[in-house]
């Protein structure tokens, strides 16, 4: 695969019906999609990838761009389930990256979700790189936390997901997460041709919530719901609630593969 040193980690569950691939935000990995993967792992065949330099994927090289990212996780579900079509869902980095799927398989994609995104126009440089050059890997414990709001942030659950994420910064490569982050973002074009059903999942406490807005009525037919109270990383602070509007979407667009599903308590 093109400037990517080797094929991406990924974890599976669920052996049966459609595929389900997730992609994870910065500095998480594939496991922020826990409650996801043990869910929709009832219906769906859930893949959760690891991105170049994050989790247990390899590096990438200084030239790596969206694109090449999105080959590798295309390549990746080649190898569990070749030509067969999937839903994609992303968080932040991930929302980023589904988008750029669409564009190289559009016929492969059946629908997107997408949480911890807005737009972002080409010439806005992300603050963590600065961050991540002073501090290294380290930072990425403090990262996770502004991945959450404030009052999940202050949680034991939410010590407990840095602690996990933090305790894979050996096999976590900088140069690649840096290249990941400065990576050329598309222009407000980009968005304006997706043709498949999308929707924004979007925490009300997410610095990104703005951005969430101009996004939908970039994308044709895009839909967006609000999870009030969420931070970046809805779907671990409120899955409950994540997992009940995905449900309703793929239902809406015939996606989802039983006829009745009980409603959530």
């Amino acid at each position: 695969m093109p400037n990517i040193n080797g094929p991406l980690y990924y974890e599976r569950m669920g052996r049966t019906g459609p595929v389900m691939a997730f992609v994870h935000p910065n500095p998480m990995d594939q496991s922020c999609w826990i409650y996801q993967m043990a869910r929709f792992s009832t219906w769906f065949r859930c893949v959760a990838i690891d991105i170049p330099g994050y989790g247990r994927s390899p590096a990438g090289t200084a030239e790596m761009s969206r694109f090449d990212m999105a080959q590798a996780l295309w390549e990746t579900l080649d190898e569990t389930c070749p030509g067969e079509p999937a839903v994609l869902v992303g968080c932040s980095v991930g929302s980023s990256l589904v988008p750029h799927m669409y564009k190289l398989r559009p016929e492969q994609t059946k629908a997107m979700i997408v949480c911890g995104t807005g737009y972002r126009g080409p010439d806005e440089v992300s603050p963590h790189i600065q961050f991540y050059k002073d501090n290294g890997l380290s930072y990425r414990w403090d990262f996770t936390f502004k991945d959450f709001s404030a009052g999940f942030g202050a949680t034991p659950m939410a010590s407990y997901f840095a602690r996990l994420f933090t305790e894979r910064d050996a096999f976590a490569d900088l140069p690649t997460i840096l290249t990941q982050l400065a990576a050329s973002r598309p222009a407000e074009e980009f968005f304006q041709t997706i043709d498949c059903p999308m929707i924004i999942l979007s925490g009300s406490e997410d610095g990104a919530h703005p951005g969430a807005f101009k996004l939908q009525k970039l994308v044709p037919g895009c839909e967006m719901k609000t999870l009030h109270g969420a931070g970046h990383a809805c779907q671990l602070e409120q899955p409950w609630l994540f997992d009940q509007y995905m449900i309703e979407f793929l239902t809406k667009h015939e996606l989802f593969p039983v006829k009745r599903v009980a409603a959530d308590k």
